[in-house]
C-alpha cells in the first residue's frame, strides 16, 4: 500500500515536489534547489508564480491579497507573518494586487486585505479585513 503524499511548489525555484505526508513536519527540502519547501514565512507571489502556487499546492495555502496603498493591509502584514510562523505546515503567500492585477483577477477580490484559503487548487474559505495574528491562526486551524 502506498503512502499518501502531497505536491508542494518550492517558494524559491517554483519546482513542484512530491512530499510524503509523514515528512511534512520534517522540514522537507526541494529536490531541485535544496531549499526549504515550508518556510513558516509568507512569500511574495507575482503574475507568473501565483497561479502555479495556488493550483499545484495540495496542502493548505493561505494567500493574502493586499495593496501598497491599503493602510489595513500594511497594518496586517506583520500579523500575517507571525501567524505563518505559528503554522509551519501551511503555505502562506502574498499577492500585491496593485502590482499584479492579473494574478488577483480570477479570484474576484472585492475588498482589501482579503485572505483566501486554497487546498488542491480550490478555494475553501476567504476572510476579508485585517485580523490580528491570533485570529488568523484560529481561522486557519478551523480549516484543517
Amino acid at each position: 500500500m502506498s503512502e499518501q503524499s502531497f505536491h508542494l511548489v518550492c517558494p524559491h525555484c517554483q519546482a513542484t515536489n512530491r512530499v510524503p505526508a509523514a515528512r511534512l513536519s520534517a522540514a522537507p527540502k526541494c529536490g531541485k534547489c535544496s531549499q526549504l519547501l515550508l518556510t513558516a514565512s509568507p512569500h511574495e507571489l507575482n503574475g507568473q508564480t501565483a497561479n502555479k502556487v495556488i493550483q499545484k499546492n495540495e496542502v493548505l495555502t493561505i494567500v493574502d491579497f493586499w495593496a501598497s496603498w491599503c493602510q489595513p493591509c500594511i497594518m496586517m502584514a506583520p500579523e500575517f507573518k507571525v501567524a505563518a510562523g505559528q503554522l509551519p505546515q501551511v503555505v502562506f503567500a502574498k499577492v500585491q494586487t496593485d502590482k499584479y492585477e492579473q494574478a488577483a483577477a480570477p479570484y474576484n477580490i472585492r475588498s482589501l486585505p482579503t485572505m483566501v484559503a486554497f487546498k488542491n487548487g480550490k478555494e475553501v474559505s476567504r476572510q476579508s479585513g485585517a485580523l490580528p495574528s491570533n485570529q488568523i491562526v484560529q481561522w486557519v486551524q478551523s480549516l484543517r
